[in-house]
This record gives C-alpha cells, structure tokens and sequence, in this order.
C-alpha cells in the first residue's frame, strides 16, 4: 500500500510548478487526473523533443498521471468538472491568474459543495497585493526574488541551470497538500492552500537576505566559488577537468596546505592564515593552488582530498550524472512507460525502492478521457458526441 492509496487529485495544470507538485502527489500512490486542453495538451509537452521525441520536462513531471483532454471553457465542461470533483480529495491548478475562479473553481466556489476539497492554488505572485496579475515565468521570479543579484560572476548575473522557483512552489505546494490532508483527517474539512512563486524563492533566498540585513553588503557574486569562503569552489588541474573542494575552518587549511598542496609552509603565510585574508586574496591564492594541481590529473587531487579529509566533488557533465556510480549503485534508477517507449526514471528521494512508490507511464494527451467519462456515467454515445462537440 502506497501512502497516498486513496487519495484523487484533478490538477488543471502545465508548464513545471503544479505537474512537479502532482507527480510527487503521483509517486506517492494519489490518483492524479491531470485536465489537458484537447489535441495540444499542456504545452510543455512542445518545449523540446529531446527523449525520443518527447519534451525533457514533460517526461520528468509528469508519469504516473490519467490524462483526460477537457474544454474547460466549453459550455459542457463545467457539469464534467462536478461529476470530477465531487469525488475528488484534491484541486491543483496553476492556471492564468483569476482564470480558475472565473470559472466557478475558486475555493470559496467550491467549498460549500465539496466541503472535504482541498483546493491548492499555484502562481506567481499569490492572489492579493499588486502583483496579483501580473504574468511570471521562473527566470522572472528568479529575478524579482533577487537570486540572480547573487549568482553569477562579478561581471555578469546569471539565472540558475534548472527551473528552481518552479520546484520550489511545486514543492510547497506538494507538502502544503500533505499537512492539509492530515488536518482535515482530523477536521473532517478541505482547505485553501495559495502558493506563490515569489513566496517560495524569498524562503530559499532567507540567507543573503539576512547577510544583507539592514542595509549591510550582499554576498558578492563568485561565479561557482563560495561567495564568503575562500578556497571553496573549482579549480584546474593538470588533465584540463576541474575539481570541487570546500575548506571549513583553520584545521582544514593547515592539512590542506600539508597534505594536499604538500607546503606546509603555506600554513604561516600572513596572507592567508584566516579566512577572510585568504576570501580577500583569492586571485593570489588560486594561482598557488593551481600551480600545485597543474602536476596531477583531477584524479590525483581528488585521491590527495580523500586521504586528507578535505570535501571535493567532481565537476561533473549531464552525462556523468547519468553514468554515476553511487545512484547506480544504490539502485536509483528505473524505467518509466512513455507513448514512445521506455525511458529510465530515477526513484523519488527517499523513496526506499520501487515497490513504494508508483513509477506508472506518462500518458499521451486525451489517452484517459474515455475510460475517465465511462467512470463518471457517460455512454460511448455520450463521448462520441463530446468528441463532436469539440469539448473533449
């Protein structure tokens, strides 16, 4: 038995914060009915064709789901939506901002009728305050939230390699969801959850805000350096890969100048016997360190880590990460069914093996409406005409 068994979630959803917050919903064993628009689907599944023809973040957000194609402006839509949620635990949307409740599905709509509904609302900005309306887009909100002030180099900004303001709402969204479930275990009564990007990304962005408390300096921008501690970031060596390494306190820079860069010597420099000495001298600093690894393979520095203590990491590609050793060799990944064929799929963190979690297919666009209308008391007439009508 999965933990979510159970539980059904309609989710009106596309693009990546709602579809990441209902997979995870998914894996857990909820059955998730995600509402598509007819023939296009959410259209994240156009954003590229990378796997095997289908879109790289549609493939990751989206299994385990039914897909029924909907109108949900079509004058039919609205009785199929009650016969939904009338058996539903959970409504997701992050549709346009106000377009839920103008069609009859806000929470204050709905709660009457579903008093056991949890209804999350996703978006940008949240549904109050004047940036109520207006539209947002991750890199947007990572701006607006301030995280590309702080990331990139000194000379350039630069937006983060994944979508992270749209993970952090789904993932709020997500354990919101959780708590509101074991509270109306205990109410009996759905609530109103309101996600906002915005709101997600100020949480994650709490330390540079409180480093720049009252008016004090921001951390500057350190590329793939730490912004305050110095040596922690890449650095050459001599095969043209680069290593991670991090120092974290005076112990470590002593063995790290023994053991690793072997010159001792380097441990009674005045230049760099604290951390903020060494964080001022970095270009200095860098050239001592490179000089060393400049002699050795990446390998070779990572082993001189190892056997001193220091934390490293490799720079690793996409497919490094694909090929890595330690998610094969715990077993992280699976295959998930795709309307192409099967495709690998990593288990969700935490999750012990596949046994408990779902790790169902990822469903064309409409593949489910049929089967989901016969559930709901259409006839194969009724569909068929549906279908004519242009609202499935």
């Amino acid at each position: 038995m999965k933990p979510l068994d159970g539980v059904t979630v309609v989710a009106l959803e596309h693009a990546i914060a709602a579809p990441f917050c209902s997979r995870q919903l998914a894996d857990q064993g909820a059955r998730v009915i995600k509402v598509e628009r007819p023939g296009v689907g959410d259209f994240a599944r156009g954003y590229d064709s990378r796997v095997n023809g289908l879109s790289s973040h549609f493939t990751w957000t989206n299994r385990s789901k039914e897909s029924l194609s909907l109108d949900l402006k079509h004058e039919k839509a609205a009785q199929i939506m009650d016969k939904l949620l009338s058996g539903a635990d959970v409504l997701v949307q992050n549709l346009a901002p106000g377009a839920a409740a103008r069609m009859g599905l806000s929470f204050e709509a709905l709660h009457e009728k579903y008093p056991r509904l949890i209804v999350c609302d996703i978006s940008g900005y949240g549904d109050s305050g004047p940036y109520r309306d207006k539209k947002a887009y991750d890199l947007l909100i990572q701006s607006e939230a301030g995280f590309l002030s702080v990331t990139g180099t000194q000379d350039e900004p630069s937006k983060a390699g994944c979508s992270i303001a749209d993970i952090a709402a789904g993932m709020y969204a997500y354990s919101n969801i959780l708590t509101a479930l074991i509270q109306r275990g205990k109410t009996g009564l759905g609530r109103r959850i309101d996600v906002s990007m915005l709101e997600g990304m100020a949480e994650w962005m709490s330390f540079p805000m409180y480093y720049a408390f009252e008016g004090a300096a921001p951390p500057p921008r350190a590329g793939a350096s730490h912004a305050t501690i110095y040596p922690y970031g890449p650095f050459a060596a001599g095969d043209g890969k680069s290593v991670m390494l991090g120092l974290q306190n005076e112990r470590e820079w002593a063995v790290f100048c023994e053991q690793v860069l072997q010159q001792p010597a380097l441990t009674q420099d005045a230049r760099f016997d604290a951390n903020a000495k060494r964080s001022a001298a970095r270009a200095e600093l860098k050239a001592l360190i490179e000089a060393a690894f400049g002699k050795l393979s990446a390998a070779q520095v990572i082993e001189r880590l190892e056997a001193a203590g220091i934390a490293n990491a490799q720079v690793n590609t996409m497919a490094d990460l694909w090929a890595h050793p330690q998610l094969a060799a715990r077993q992280r990944w699976t295959e998930v069914s795709t309307p192409v064929g099967p495709v690998p799929a990593m288990l969700p963190p935490g999750a012990p093996d596949e046994s408990h979690v779902r790790m169902d297919p990822i469903p064309a666009v409409g593949q489910h409406s049929a089967a989901i209308l016969r559930e709901l008391g259409y006839s194969s007439e009724d569909i068929e005409q549906l279908r004519q009508d242009k609202a499935i």
